[in-house]
């Protein structure tokens, strides 16, 4: 049975999660991070050098990065409705999961750890109004992409793309700010993600 490592207020664990559910796959879950079993121990280091969550095992097949994991599991269980085999198609959607790994994921990390986690190593100060105007802006780039396809992030069709965006739009919905500019067709598109059941427990339903 597979096994995902990692703590469930964990974004990129949570990615791992709702696809599983998602896909209706058997899982098993171990909790590993801040406040349970850490993940600097040997034991997990031998699985990820690296010390971060997720971490999953499928059998013989041990992986970290919790977007590759997405595609390694939407490949081996032939979901090319979530992961198009064709190279145009599915270049479009690893471009917005990369872009929230990278890109998005960059913007918002101060003010989320400062508003959020309230971590003192992350002062909330102009450096997290900073971040957050800057979370804005990327999310405006989201909307207008959304705008453009009428329904998800990469398309007419639900994808990988959207799990990784669909939970940093809930993020982004969840996290205090002074502004939160009006995005309508990202409003639009955190509603279609909540009439999903899968995304209910690690989305609309869970931490930010």
């Amino acid at each position: 049975m597979l096994e995902i490592l990692g703590r469930t207020s964990s974004i990129n664990v949570r990615k791992v999660l709702w696809l599983a559910d998602e896909m209706a796959l058997p899982y098993e879950r171990q909790d590993w991070g801040a406040g349970f079993r850490d993940p600097h121990e040997p034991e997990f280091l031998a699985l990820n050098p690296n010390g971060l969550v997720p971490v999953i095992r499928d059998g013989d097949v041990v992986l970290w990065e919790s977007n590759t994991i997405c595609r390694y599991l939407a490949g081996r269980h032939r979901r090319t409705d979530l992961l198009p085999q064709q190279p145009a198609a599915r270049a479009h959607v690893e471009q917005w999961m990369d872009w929230q790994a990278t890109e998005l994921n960059t913007a918002w990390r101060h003010v989320f750890m400062a508003r959020v986690r309230k971590s003192p190593a992350w002062p909330d100060d102009e450096a997290a109004e900073a971040s957050a105007r800057e979370w804005n802006r990327h999310m405006a780039i989201l909307d207008a992409q959304l705008a453009r396809t009428g329904g998800w992030a990469a398309g007419e069709d639900f994808t990988l793309a959207d799990i990784v965006l669909g939970l940093s739009t809930h993020r982004w919905l969840q996290t205090p700010m002074a502004v939160r500019p009006a995005l309508p067709a990202v409003q639009a598109y955190y509603q279609r993600l909540c009439a999903r059941p899968a995304f209910q427990p690690h989305g609309r339903d869970g931490p930010p």
